[in-house]
This record gives structure tokens, C-alpha cells and sequence, in this order.
């Protein structure tokens, strides 16, 4: 690995961390020495990278480091290129020209050697078919942002269709259209949707009375309670 790259990862190890990094737990994530990376870290800080260390502790990068975006590496462009390949295809109209302006900001800013991704892809995404829907997905994103409780009317399997209140969780999106995870106060627990079923979706003034976080962690449990009874079963 050369020292520019065995820099920008250390800079990563450091950067995704939640507290101190020991040279030893760096030197075996590089495949390098402990001297290698003492050596790493001085020349970061003589170049005014905001490194702390301590004896024993580790080292931290201090927050509100940012990195040049040209520091990346060929995988990386490889997954950025992929994920947006694919949200240009299965994303709202909105998404797919965000997935589309990102990619063309990508290719703009990357060194020459590293725009094989664009000019001759290894990867690829199938093309999809997209599903009718009569709810805009935006605006339920835009809910779930500002804490904003939805109207919705929903169809069963055989088109009948309820009104209920939701707490919208998060938004999924899968090849075959796209589903919503909610609290509903029709049934008093976290329920799926899927979003060519809804046959309107209103938000409302009233806020979800949780915190994101909270509400987040509820679903969470909720989720891996159901599969735990499934896999008993």
C-alpha cells in the first residue's frame, strides 16, 4: 500500500471511531508496525491534521475534520456509482436526478486513473419497471424529516381500503416498488405499507409525539421481537 493510501485509511479508522484508536489496533487494521504508524500520525500532525494522542489512550481526530473529496479510493467510487445506478432506476422522479447529479459531481472532481467506474463499468444495475403509485414518495420523506404525522387510506389484498392515522418510521425501497414503516393508531402497533396501496397520503399539522431516535429504537425491537417468534415457529 503506498503511504498516501495507508494515510487516507488511517485518517478513516480515526474519522469513523466513536473514541481513542490504539496504534496497535491501527498498525494490525493496515497490516503495518506500531513505529509505521507513530510515524503516520506525526507526519498527519506536522501537516496540521487535528490528531490527539495519549500514552495508553489512543488517538482521536478531532471533529469538524474534513477530508478532501479526491481521497477516494477505486471501491469506494465503485459502491457510490452503484448505489446511485440503482436509485436512478428504482427511486422517485426527485431521487433519480439527485442519484444522477451526484454522479456526474463524482466523475467531475476524481482523478483521472480513478474514473474507470464511469467510462467502463464493472458493475451494473438490471432495469426495473416502475410501479403505479398515487402517493408521492417525497412527501412522505419530507414527513418523516420534519416528525409529521400522516393521514393515509390504505387497501387490503382484496381493494378494500381503511383510514388511519401513522407515525411514519422511514421509508423503504426495494426492486419491486417501495414500503413505509409506521406506527398506526388503527392498530396500535408498528405496521408495514406498501406505498401502491395507499390511495392518499396527507400530512397532518399534528407532530409524532416521539423522538426520531425513540421511535426508530421502538420499530427496531418490535422487528427483531416478530422475527424471534417467526424463527420459533
Amino acid at each position: 500500500m503506498r503511504r498516501a493510501d495507508r494515510l487516507f485509511e488511517m485518517l478513516q479508522i480515526l474519522r469513523r471511531a466513536r473514541g481513542p484508536v490504539t496504534a496497535r489496533a491501527i498498525a494490525d487494521e493496515l497490516e503495518v508496525s506500531k513505529r509505521s504508524v507513530y510515524r503516520d500520525v506525526a507526519a498527519l500532525v506536522a501537516q496540521r491534521v487535528p490528531i490527539t494522542g495519549e500514552a495508553g489512550v489512543g488517538y482521536v481526530l478531532e471533529r469538524g475534520f474534513d477530508m478532501p473529496p479526491l481521497m477516494l479510493t477505486s471501491e469506494e467510487i465503485e459502491a457510490a456509482v452503484l448505489g446511485a445506478q440503482w436509485v436512478t432506476t428504482r427511486g422517485e422522479p426527485e431521487l433519480a436526478r439527485a442519484a444522477r447529479g451526484l454522479l456526474a459531481k463524482i466523475e467531475a472532481v476524481v482523478p483521472e486513473r480513478l474514473r474507470g467506474p464511469f467510462l467502463e463499468p464493472a458493475t451494473s444495475v438490471a432495469p426495473a419497471s416502475p410501479t403505479a403509485e398515487a402517493v408521492s414518495s417525497a412527501e412522505l420523506r419530507a414527513a418523516i424529516r420534519s416528525r409529521r404525522k400522516v393521514e393515509i387510506g390504505y387497501a387490503d389484498a382484496d381493494g378494500r381500503v381503511t383510514e388511519r392515522v401513522v407515525w411514519p418510521v422511514l421509508l423503504g425501497y426495494r426492486d419491486a416498488g417501495r414500503i413505509l414503516a409506521a406506527w398506526c393508531e388503527l392498530r396500535g402497533d408498528f405496521r408495514y405499507f406498501r406505498i401502491e396501496r395507499m390511495r392518499f397520503a396527507r400530512p397532518l399539522d399534528a407532530v409524532v409525539p416521539a423522538r426520531p431516535a425513540l421511535l426508530r429504537a421502538r420499530w427496531r425491537a418490535a422487528m427483531d421481537e416478530a422475527r424471534e417468534r417467526y424463527s420459533a415457529d
